[in-house]
């Protein structure tokens, strides 16, 4: 008995080699696995690729296939695993020609789970990260025009949510806190459309605090870059219900923030 099962063992140990000695080459899994993509079978497609590079670790196909891998997860709707799989690549190969491709799959990843400005937005932190990555080491690559635009989305949307958060602190008069939510917006994102409402909020919660100085350069920095704002006039108007009008701290974190601030007429705004 004991015999037979050492027969049958033997027999499997050898089918097992036998069938991975047996595996087909490298050129016919990816043939399949890109067969596989061309109809749309996804998730298949990225095993099929997965396998490749598990059972050719070394053929010039394997190191493709890992990103291809990361790009069927993602066209599948498989987030984690493209993530995975494109990071993998990233970390094994920097610098290839595929690379811009991974980062562009991690940032297409986290982007597409973006929520709205009250929610969380780590996906979004994600994605703002790849995209600068994308931009900043493959500017040329095919990838790097459409980062730019996605990079503002990112931009606008933290901003918001820094801007709703900030709303808030305010509203339940907690002063300091709206300071620091509407401090990211100026120093980070301004770029953004929400910048100018920033500013007119520090004027209000630094007035508030009887911090004047501070909210003096806010105002100051919102009429130089933005004059036309409605928001200025509104900051202003503030300022000078208190009989002060706008005027630069050079110890201000704003001054520093915008780098030059230059000198400010005390006229209002037009």
């Amino acid at each position: 008995m004991s015999g037979a099962l050492l027969a049958l063992a033997g027999c499997a140990s050898s089918g097992d080699a036998t069938s991975i000695l047996n595996a087909d080459p490298p050129e016919k899994m990816y043939a399949d696995a890109d067969r596989l993509m061309s109809k749309g079978k996804f998730e298949d497609a990225a095993r099929k690729f997965e396998d490749l590079d598990r059972s050719h670790p070394y053929s010039p196909e394997a190191r493709r296939a890992i990103v291809l891998a990361a790009y069927a997860y993602y066209k599948a709707g498989k987030t984690p695993e493209a993530i995975a799989s494109a990071e993998r690549y990233t970390v094994m190969h920097p610098g290839t020609k595929d690379a811009p491709l991974a980062h562009h799959i991690i940032a297409s990843s986290y982007f597409d789970d973006i929520n709205t400005s009250n929610r969380d937005q780590a996906a979004t932190r994600k994605a703002l990260e790849q995209l600068k990555i994308l931009k900043a080491r493959y500017p040329d690559s095919t990838y790097a025009n459409d980062a730019d635009n996605r990079i503002r989305i990112c931009e606008d949307t933290l901003a918001a949510s820094e801007m709703e958060v900030g709303r808030y602190y305010m509203n339940q008069k907690n002063f300091v806190a709206a300071i620091n939510r509407f401090k990211v917006v100026v120093s980070d994102y301004q770029t953004t459309a929400h910048v100018e409402e920033a500013l007119m909020r520090l004027t209000e919660s630094y007035m508030a605090l009887g911090v004047t100085t501070e909210a003096q350069t806010a105002v100051a920095v919102l009429g130089h870059n933005f004059p036309q704002s409605k928001w200025y006039k509104d900051a202003y108007a503030l300022l000078k219900s208190d009989g002060l009008a706008p005027a630069q701290s050079q110890d201000s974190w704003m001054t520093k923030a915008w780098k030059a601030v230059p000198k400010f007429s005390l006229g209002g705004p037009g």
